[in-house]
């Protein structure tokens, strides 16, 4: 499993002109699942990303984290994220897990993202997406399971 996760002032995701999910200050986590992935994969990754303190302090430290500033998170399923380029130009995707699979941990995810008392919009699995946000700092960083 693979999160991008980017620190926002805000975001949001639109399907056919319509916002599916929307948040203010917090995290856009796009989410990539490959095939070996479980549900101990993603209950690691939910807890570094509930307790990955990249928010400002009183002493304008990196030192809080989404809980303490009380934000929210946005998590928009995107395979691309185990493109591999590493042969001609197009990407393979084969690295990425089937959509059933992906789909299901991708839920279970979001679910225990919602357990830790965090806000977490979606975006809306396999349909084409448009992604808007503010990145703050930027901060962006790669959260992986290896």
């Amino acid at each position: 499993m693979k999160l991008v996760v980017q620190r926002v002032k805000k975001a949001k995701v639109t399907v056919e002109e319509k916002i599916v999910g929307e948040i203010n200050e917090g995290f856009l986590v796009l989410l990539g699942v490959k095939p070996t992935d479980t549900e101990k994969t993603a209950d690691y990754l939910v807890k570094k990303l509930c307790n990955l303190r990249v928010f400002k302090d009183e002493n304008d430290k990196m030192n809080l984290n989404i809980k303490q500033v009380k934000g929210s998170l946005l998590i928009v399923s995107q395979f691309t994220l185990y493109a591999n380029c590493k042969e001609g130009n197009r990407p393979s995707f084969t690295d990425a897990a089937k959509p059933d699979k992906a789909n299901e941990l991708y839920k279970y995810f979001c679910n225990k993202c919602r357990e830790n008392e965090i806000e977490v919009q979606t975006g809306e699995f396999g349909a084409h997406m448009q992604v808007e946000l503010l990145n703050d700092g930027p901060v962006t960083i790669i959260l992986e399971n290896d």
